[in-house]
C-alpha cells in the first residue's frame, strides 16, 4: 500500500476480533494463533507497508503467537497512528477570510 493510504478503520476492528476469537475457544483458539499469527503479520504488512507495516507485522506476529496478550488491538492502534501520520502530513493552516464590514451607524 502506499505510504498516504489509510486502510479502512473497520477492517483493522475486523481483524483484532479474528485475533480474539482464541478467548471464544480457550485451547482450540490457542492453536488457531498458530496459524492466525504469520496470517496477520502479512496482512499487517501489506495494509500499512513500509516502516510501519514491518515493525508492525513483527509485533502482530508475536503478540497473536503469545498466548494472553491476543486482546491487544494492533491493527486499530497501527490505523491511529497511520491517521496521526497523515494529519500532521497533510496539514495546512488557513487563515480565515476576514471581511470589513462597515459601520451602519456613523
Amino acid at each position: 500500500m502506499k505510504k498516504n493510504s489509510l486502510p479502512s478503520l473497520k477492517t483493522c476492528i475486523i481483524l483484532d476480533a479474528i485475533g480474539c476469537l482464541s478467548y471464544v475457544f480457550p485451547i482450540l483458539g490457542e492453536v488457531g494463533d498458530i496459524v492466525w499469527a504469520p496470517v496477520s503479520a502479512i496482512i499487517f504488512f501489506f495494509l500499512f507497508g513500509r516502516k510501519l507495516g514491518v515493525f508492525g507485522g513483527m509485533f502482530s506476529f508475536l503478540e497473536e503467537i503469545t498466548p494472553g496478550l491476543d486482546f491487544i488491538p494492533t491493527f486499530t492502534i497501527a490505523w491511529f497512528i497511520r491517521k496521526n501520520e497523515l494529519g500532521k502530513e497533510g496539514k495546512t493552516v488557513q487563515v480565515p477570510k476576514v471581511i470589513e464590514r462597515k459601520a451602519i451607524f456613523r
